[in-house]
């Protein structure tokens, strides 16, 4: 246990030395710019290493759940408790989470600990890991994108495709399969099975902000449209622009709509 312990917390070191180097050359830019640049590092590695443990190295998650702890999975069960310790210091200090995402890093802790006090269960909160981080790089890259002025392009539509698709696919459906082998498992502890079924209500209600993500897109696409759509019947039935409608009061009604457009733009701010 003592061993664990050190891992925990060298892996602490580890991610905190990251963001402070990342922050030293990157002093220019805001905090958050060197601590999502740590959570994409962070997703990259456990995304790949968990994926390699529950889908190649073993046990598998939906026959063995409340199997003994491996080497590799307790590594990575020590990796991924520093990050997370890390992180929610981070997002506590400057106030930059809501409770969601707060009590998400909170139960993904609290999971992490009691799988490695307990000695057993590692392998279905590395699947929980592996359906949950998978979506991460691709949250930080949109963010990345739009702090530099690139998202709006095919470049955002695709990341965001992808992320709603590779949320829904492993997320939701992905963790309703792991949630029903932990469920039915008669080794998984009582408490483990409540931690799941708590994580897994919590990608719910971040499926219901991405919902109103996509109808907030949706509705801008539409205004969008309307507004090229109207314009070109305007030139086909008049042959040509009249200053006085489409000068000065076609102005305004552009800068209202682009108004409007922006305030149906999506903030994210969310790590998750």
């Amino acid at each position: 246990m003592v061993s664990i312990a050190l891992q925990a917390f060298l892996s602490l070191l580890v991610w905190v030395s990251l963001y402070t180097g990342f922050w030293c050359r990157n002093k220019h830019r805001t905090p958050e710019w060197s601590c999502r640049l740590v959570t994409l590092v962070h997703g990259l590695i456990v995304t790949f290493l968990s994926g390699y443990i529950a889908l190649i190295d073993g046990p598998w998650p939906l026959t063995h759940a409340g199997s003994p702890n491996t080497a590799l999975q307790v590594f990575l069960m020590c990796l991924t408790l520093g990050y997370f310790i890390f992180d929610l210091g981070w997002c506590i200090y400057f106030s930059s989470e809501d409770e969601l995402m707060l009590s998400h890093h909170m139960l993904s802790i609290w999971g992490m600990v009691i799988v490695l006090a307990h000695g057993e269960s590692a392998t279905e909160i590395n699947a929980v890991l592996f359906v949950s981080e998978i979506t991460n790089p691709l949250l930080q890259v949109r963010w990345f994108l739009r702090s530099m002025g690139h998202y709006y392009n095919v470049i955002g539509e695709v990341v965001d495709g992808l992320f709603v698709t590779l949320f829904l696919c492993f997320r939701i459906i992905g963790g309703a399969w792991i949630v029903r082998a932990v469920l039915t498992s008669p080794k998984t502890i009582l408490i483990l099975k409540a931690g799941v079924m708590a994580m897994y209500l919590v990608s719910f209600l971040f499926l219901v902000d991405i919902f109103n993500f996509i109808k907030r897109k949706l509705i801008k696409k539409y205004y969008a449209w309307r507004n090229r759509r109207t314009g070109g019947e305007d030139l086909k039935s008049n042959g040509h622009v009249p200053a006085r409608q489409h000068g000065h009061e076609g102005d305004n009604d552009a800068q209202a709509s682009g108004t409007q457009m922006e305030s149906l733009a999506f903030p994210a701010h969310s790590k998750r």
